[in-house]
């Protein structure tokens, strides 16, 4: 039987929204909610909260979390899982960004492979359809496109691909919610960041530049990362209004 492991990244510092992480939602912290749905996957044999503050480390202990104490150094989300991974063994680690509030159980499982590779390199994410036209000229969205087999070819704030030729297309939404098996945490942490991932700001590209091929799955489900105060309010009424709990 396979170890899987659950991981919700929660750094303390946070560019467009300071102590995001502990951000009020339905009178609970964000990473309360990412870390309740992310209990809720059956396959997971254990589920950590992994930051770099005492402050959120105290606030998820109290609700009951396991915590990992990470560096502050971690330029990226994949990094902090990494080092993770230096303290936790598993056969696949399952990273649920913590600004991912409305991510539930029954679609984190989607990014989970049924069977490792024989090379024992797997890297997966998830993606979902954007619902509304404007989100696609959005820049905080990120825009996905992969082949016909799942494997991500690029990935942009820009709206991608372009519609020249055809209106007809579904364009797709990145989900902050990826599995990882150790040897690709390995590479990623042995592989310097390339121009693209250096410009697009997206720690896929350590794998996609590098034509290590990074599965994109669609989860078809309703989500909204939190990434300004505004998300939070948009977040907040959604789940009034679902009865999300």
């Amino acid at each position: 039987m396979k170890k899987i492991v659950g991981m919700i990244p929660s750094r303390g510092g946070s560019t467009r929204f300071g102590g995001k992480a502990l951000a009020p939602i339905c009178g609970k912290p964000m990473c309360y909610w990412v870390w309740k749905h992310s209990k809720e996957v059956e396959c997971f044999d254990e589920v950590y909260i992994a930051t770099d503050t005492e402050e959120i480390k105290a606030v998820a202990e109290g609700f009951g979390a396991k915590v990992i104490m990470t560096s502050s150094d971690c330029e990226t989300a994949t990094e902090r899982l990494w080092e993770f991974s230096q303290q936790v063994p598993a056969d696949i680690y399952v990273m649920i960004n913590g600004d991912e509030p409305l991510i539930m159980a029954e679609d984190i499982v989607k990014c989970i492979p049924t069977e490792i590779p024989a090379d024992g390199f797997y890297v997966s994410n998830l993606m979902t359809d954007f619902s509304n036209p404007v989100e696609v000229c959005d820049p905080t969205n990120l825009k996905i496109v992969t082949n016909k087999d799942g494997i991500c070819l690029f990935i942009s704030r820009a709206p991608i691909p372009f519609p020249k030729g055809d209106m007809n297309y579904v364009f797709h939404k990145f989900v902050g919610v990826g599995a990882f098996t150790p040897k690709a945490l390995e590479y990623y942490h042995n592989t310097p960041r390339g121009p693209i991932e250096k410009i697009e700001e997206n720690d896929s590209f350590r794998f996609i530049e590098n034509r290590k091929d990074c599965y994109y799955i669609n989860a078809h489900c309703k989500t909204l990362s939190v990434d300004t105060p505004k998300d939070r309010v948009a977040v907040e009424q959604f789940m009034i209004e679902h009865g999300i709990k």
